[in-house]
This record gives C-alpha cells, sequence and structure tokens, in this order.
C-alpha cells in the first residue's frame, strides 16, 4: 500500500493537510503507519487529538519509526495521548 485509500472528500482544510502529509513522509513504513491510521480515524478525532497529531508527525521519521517499535523513547510531551493510539491500532507492532 503507497496511497490513501480514504478520499479527503468531507474533511475540513486541516484534516486533509494531516492525511496528506501522513501518506507523504519520506519513508514507506512511516506512510503505511500514520496513512493507514490517518485513513482509519482522521475524520474523528477531536481538535485536541489533531494538535496533538499534527505536532507528532514533526518529529524525524527514524525517531518514531523507533519508537514504534520500542527501540526509543519519546519525549514525555510526545508518547502520550495520539501516539498511544496510533501504536495500539498497528498492534504495538510497527511496519
Amino acid at each position: 500500500m503507497s496511497a490513501s485509500t480514504r478520499s479527503s472528500d468531507g474533511l475540513d482544510d486541516r484534516r486533509k493537510r494531516l492525511l496528506f502529509r501522513c501518506w507523504h513522509r519520506g519513508t514507506k513504513e512511516m506512510d503505511y503507519i500514520l496513512g493507514r491510521f490517518a485513513d482509519a480515524h482522521i475524520a474523528d478525532l477531536s481538535e485536541d487529538e489533531i494538535s496533538d497529531f499534527e505536532r507528532l508527525i514533526e518529529l524525524p521519521d527514524p525517531d518514531l519509526y523507533d519508537a514504534f517499535n520500542d527501540k526509543a523513547s519519546l519525549d514525555a510531551e510526545y508518547a502520550d495521548g495520539i501516539f498511544r493510539r496510533i501504536k495500539a491500532f498497528t498492534g504495538g507492532r510497527a511496519a
């Protein structure tokens, strides 16, 4: 899978941008992890969760990938909330 399976129709501009950014990270592994989560949940996230998600994806791909695979820890400000939801969505294991 290399592209969103969800249409951006019906999403506000902020969610459209976030969905696009999740599928265009720079590494296929992070596209797959973040993109699949965004496809499934972007429409249902609260404004606070959207803000957390936007902050989370500012982190470099290698740091996020290692955190999703338990090879590194994220700073506390990133390690809860949306990160945990995404990790649970992947079954606790990244691509």
